[in-house]
């Protein structure tokens, strides 16, 4: 893939994470949050790694010695790896958090939860 074409990914994701965040209903607002923080370890990944050629592939092991062979920043998958977990987790207390919000209020509208604070 191109990098304009990872590009489009990415703001395509923030644009709809964006989206849902500013809807009304409390789920969407939750999806919102889970789009934008996929959209960014996207974005870290698309930064980590390397740009070849066409049809070149990166090889775990080059040759035994000489030049080491160009790979992608471990450290940079270890951090999405983690922060995929992380978000997993967020996302299922908000949904749960979503659902206590119903059984107390009947509804999942942001509008109508204002006033009751």
């Amino acid at each position: 893939m191109t990098a304009f074409g990872l590009a489009a990914v990415v703001g395509g994701m923030f644009a709809v994470g964006t989206f849902l965040l500013l809807r009304r209903d409390l789920v969407r607002v939750v999806w919102g949050v889970t789009v934008l923080s996929q959209a960014a370890n996207v974005y870290l990944l698309t930064m980590g790694g390397i740009v070849l050629g066409m049809g070149e592939t990166v090889p775990v092991l080059a040759h035994h010695g000489g030049e080491p062979p160009q790979t992608a920043d471990p450290v940079v998958q270890a951090l999405v790896l983690t922060a995929i977990v992380i978000s997993f987790g967020m996302t299922a207390f908000a949904l749960v958090l979503s659902l206590r919000v119903y059984e107390e209020n009947g509804s999942l509208d942001l509008s109508k939860l204002e006033g009751d604070a």
